[in-house]
């Protein structure tokens, strides 16, 4: 058994800013995340520009310098990089925590599991989940959402050229996918079942994706309900009504949530309609003593309340809760 003081469950922005907050109070923790380190941001579109301008995606007093003020995501993905080597971060990547369990005495039992099926051990006083809420995709629990044609991410529009698309949803994701795929001159059909555009649905693209819709070159359906997807079609109902649509490729935009499944293994209660961890605001620590959470984990469905912009001050509390107990400890 490897033991820690502190281990970090989750490599993205807010988990590595915990780290080197913690690296500032004498304290060297170590990150486990299940992909690469912020596989969040590498999930995004290879042409993805972000939100935030490139100050406020800042960690670690490491400047994020780029021509332009919003970067793009191969910057934020070199920019991260370059925080960790900075700061010689300890993290274990492509290893996954399966398990975390009290062991008594303030201390905590994580079992792990790497990409050769290899197992390990830890023992950590306390833990911090920043597990983000990315890797989950909202499944539809329909027949063929696991065929090798559906897709819960999408990257790059290049390869479906002259394929007939199905676009799953009608909020940003699905429209900035469906834009993306025009372009590259796919055949589109977008399902969403809401009577009309999403409310969320950014400003400044939803005239563009109206004009395709209006001439009909992007065939959209309202109140559409997926009920199959076979290997060539999608089945789905609109109304009273079945239909199908031939079918290449399936871009399931249908959103993304927690994982709560490590939180409720030690204990942390999470609110069933919010989805939120039950958490000291100026600590961070849950209902279970030692175990924090950090980034958009702590807002639970609500994904837009936490961003790496504010999810990224959490750490400095979190060392300073920890810190601040160990003094009073001693």
């Amino acid at each position: 058994m490897q033991n820690e003081n502190i281990i970090i469950v989750g490599g993205g922005p807010c988990g590595m800013s915990c780290a080197i907050n913690l690296q500032e109070h004498g304290i060297n923790p170590l990150i486990i995340e299940k992909e690469n380190v912020v596989n969040t941001i590498y999930n995004f579109p290879t042409h993805q520009t972000f939100f935030s301008s490139s100050e406020k995606l800042e960690i670690g007093e490491v400047a994020f310098i780029t021509e332009k003020q919003k970067p793009v995501r191969n910057q934020a993905l070199s920019y991260y990089r370059e925080v960790a080597r900075r700061k010689n971060l300890r993290i274990n990547s492509f290893e996954k925590v399966y398990s975390i369990k009290s062991s008594g005495q303030s201390n905590f039992t994580l079992e792990t599991e790497n990409k050769n099926g290899e197992k390990q051990t830890y023992s950590a006083e306390n833990v911090i989940i920043a597990t983000g809420y990315h890797d989950q995709p909202n499944m539809m629990n329909v027949p063929g959402e696991d065929l090798p044609k559906v897709m819960h991410y999408f990257k790059e529009a290049h390869p479906f050229y002259n394929k007939n698309v199905v676009v799953i949803g009608g909020k940003n994701s699905a429209v900035d996918t469906t834009l993306e795929l025009h372009k590259a001159g796919a055949n589109i059909t977008v399902l969403y079942r809401g009577e009309q555009y999403s409310k969320s649905v950014k400003p400044w693209i939803l005239p563009e994706f109206d004009s395709l819709v209006r001439k009909e070159i992007v065939h959209m359906e309202f109140n559409a309900h997926i009920k199959e997807i076979t290997d060539d079609k999608v089945i789905y109902t609109a109304g009273n009504e079945t239909k199908e649509v031939d079918n290449d490729y399936v871009f399931a935009m249908t959103g993304y949530k927690p994982d709560f499944q490590l939180l409720k293994l030690t204990g942390v209660h999470v609110d069933e309609n919010s989805g939120r961890p039950f958490f000291n605001q100026e600590t961070m620590e849950t209902n279970v003593p030692g175990v924090y959470v950090a980034g958009v984990v702590a807002a639970g469905y609500n994904n837009n309340e936490i961003f790496i912009e504010n999810g990224r001050f959490h750490g400095g509390k979190i060392a300073e809760a920890i810190t601040s107990k160990k003094v009073t400890e001693f």
